[in-house]
């Protein structure tokens, strides 16, 4: 079973950084260079120096972003920009937006989680790429801190003490910390110090399934192993997640896109629909409908299709179709408006567009001991990058 704990954490004092939007930022992987510049401007101590240091000229082995990020943390931390909490604590967390017309909430708990290979109690739920591994490895072997919490969600467990009676007596007080994103979601932090414990104890006999932060994870396990064979146990055998409980929260798990070009495609198959709205009005992941955006005669039409088995959809779209067409390229994307406007610019032969699914369903697929294909879901929103940082080294 998964050890989960409270920690001591660095937040950022407002008094003297300023408010939290101006130093916080969303995880690394979907800042854009435009977004990376903003993010620079907003202030010195933005965390976006920290996550997504520039390169500069003149940089070598001894100079370069993840040093300058060692010594950013660094001198914030001695400056009081950065503080640690008191005592260790654990980190309620609320997420508030707007989805499908309506006001949505999500809430969990940022802790440390004991480190453990893949397949035990922590479990992934998609393939990944073997890329960014090393860039975020030179990061932290320089910062030495988990800059980013992991996103997990735990697995259903009725006869487990309910997380939800905590954090409702816990976010029924201001929140410590609170800023809102880019999209409009809210976010609310809270500092809880007061025998943390009783909280996290009853979530060690549940399993644990990572739902964004795959490469973040494979990272601390490397990290921990070169850590261990260097000085053995410490601080590097957990890292920092936010972990939902997801049969009571039910947190949005939206869909990655497919825009194709090259390789064999079948036929397009389905019936014709008048435009992009109505194959999104028409997308169920109940019974594998699916869309499609392609070229014919010098237009882009749009059809909607069903494929058989069970959902996930994109399991059974890569399985009857994709992963069969040979040479295939394929590029990921969460919007299905970029979606359509890559195949109507020329640059995808195809786009085929995938309904959300749920929480559940990804765990089904898990339990039979099978994997969703790489960038399958898009769980949003994502917790805020600077609300809380987690040293490694005091």
């Amino acid at each position: 079973m998964p050890e989960i704990r409270p920690f001591t954490g660095l937040v950022y004092d407002p008094t003297r950084a300023g408010p939290a939007d101006r130093v916080t930022a969303p995880p690394y992987d979907v800042i854009s260079p435009v977004d990376q510049d903003r993010f620079y401007r907003m202030s010195p101590y933005n965390v976006v120096r920290l996550i997504l240091g520039k390169d500069e000229p003149g940089d070598d082995v001894s100079t370069n972003k993840y040093t300058r990020a060692s010594s950013y943390l660094r001198s914030w931390t001695k400056e009081g920009i950065l503080r640690p909490t008191p005592k260790p604590s654990v980190f309620p967390y609320e997420l508030d937006f707007h989805l499908g017309g309506g006001r949505r909430r999500v809430r969990g708990l940022i802790v440390e989680v004991a480190l453990e290979p893949w397949g035990g109690s922590i479990v992934p739920h998609e393939r990944t790429f073997p890329g960014p591994i090393e860039d975020r490895l030179k990061l932290i072997r320089s910062v030495q801190a988990n800059l980013s919490p992991v996103y997990g969600v735990l697995s259903e467990a009725p006869e487990a003490p309910d997380l939800s009676a905590f954090l409702d007596e816990v976010t029924a007080g201001p929140p410590d910390h609170e800023t809102a994103d880019e999209a409009g979601t809210r976010h609310r932090l809270w500092i809880w110090d007061s025998s943390p414990e009783r909280v996290t104890q009853p979530l060690g006999h549940r399993h644990l399934m990572i739902a964004d932060g795959h490469h973040r994870y494979s990272v601390a396990l490397a990290y921990r192993d070169e850590m261990r064979a260097r000085v053995g146990p410490g601080p590097w055998d957990h890292m920092m997640m936010f972990v939902v409980d997801a049969s009571a929260e039910d947190p949005p798990v939206l869909p990655i896109h497919r825009a194709v070009r090259g390789g064999s495609l079948p036929p397009f198959q389905g019936e014709r629909v008048r435009d992009l709205a109505e194959v999104l009005a028409t997308l169920r992941d109940d019974d594998l409908t699916y869309g499609i955006a392609h070229p014919e005669e010098g237009e882009v039409t749009h059809r909607v299709a069903n494929l058989e088995g069970l959902p996930p959809t994109v399991c059974a779209l890569h399985d009857q179709i994709l992963d069969r067409a040979g040479g295939l390229e394929l590029r990921f994307v969460p919007d299905a408006v970029d979606a359509e406007s890559l195949v109507s610019s020329g640059e995808a032969g195809a786009a085929y567009l995938l309904p959300p699914t749920k929480v559940e369903r990804v765990w089904e697929v898990v339990g039979r001991g099978g994997k969703l294909p790489q960038k399958s879901t898009y769980f949003w929103p994502k917790p805020r990058t600077g609300l809380v940082i987690r040293p490694l080294l005091a």
